[in-house]
């Protein structure tokens, strides 16, 4: 059996940096916890680990994840000078680095975003060629690549809740390509992660939002768009 490559896979992005895992991967990252976040963030905690903690600032992914945070894409030559763009838009920001995190994927750096009252964690991995995972949102598992439609639900862990929303999905002629559930005990909250071929319609999204036992709902179109 031959297995098929993008193009993207093998070239990787069009990016600004030497390396796609330290700098294409590490934007787009950032610019996936700003969606997950929902609004514009006032101040960021990052923390590299592994290579990445060994690496970061000779390859530019201080400067990558900021960027990304203020939602440059890769190939956007800002990057160069993302300090100076933060300064302007008053985002306060930090670096932590953990050099021996055995547990981590190499290339992992966790994004802690405050907004006022607003604050997320996401953990993520750059996998190399700009390809990107999502490891974790706000401590549960996620596991999505950014390159879909993703949805995002957070909800009371109630039975027949994966199948409902799943045919709620099917009525929007959205194709399901991955979906994971993470829980943080039974009869807790739930976390499904969803990546879809196509995007959702708004009153897909506002009947969801309405459902009385889903917490929170964050939709992420594919990031390249």
């Amino acid at each position: 059996m031959v297995t098929k490559s993008s193009v993207f896979e093998m070239i990787g992005p069009v990016m600004i940096g030497p390396s796609s895992s330290h700098t294409a991967g590490v934007v787009r990252i950032a610019r996936a916890a700003i969606r997950v976040l929902g609004k514009k963030p006032e101040k960021a905690v990052i923390t590299f680990y592994n290579s990445f903690a060994r690496t970061y600032e000779g390859h530019g992914s201080d400067k990558a994840v900021i960027g990304g945070l203020l939602d440059f894409k890769t190939d956007d030559n800002r990057i160069k000078n993302s300090f100076e763009h933060a300064k302007k838009e008053k985002l306060k920001y930090a670096f932590k680095s953990v050099g021996n995190a055995s547990t981590l994927h190499p290339n992992t750096l966790k994004i802690n975003l405050t907004a006022g009252k607003d604050k997320v964690e996401i953990l993520g991995e750059s996998l190399g060629g700009g390809i990107v995972n999502i490891a974790e949102i706000n401590g549960f598992t996620a596991n999505f690549s950014v390159s879909l439609h993703t949805l995002i639900i957070t909800a009371d862990d109630v039975r027949g809740s994966i199948a409902f929303i799943a045919n709620v999905l099917a009525q929007d002629d959205c194709n399901i390509a991955t979906m994971s559930v993470s829980r943080k005990g039974r009869n807790d909250l739930a976390c499904q992660v969803i990546e879809m071929d196509s995007g959702l319609k708004p009153l897909t999204l506002k009947y969801l939002e309405s459902l009385k036992w889903v917490d929170e709902i964050i939709y992420i179109p594919d990031i390249d768009l």
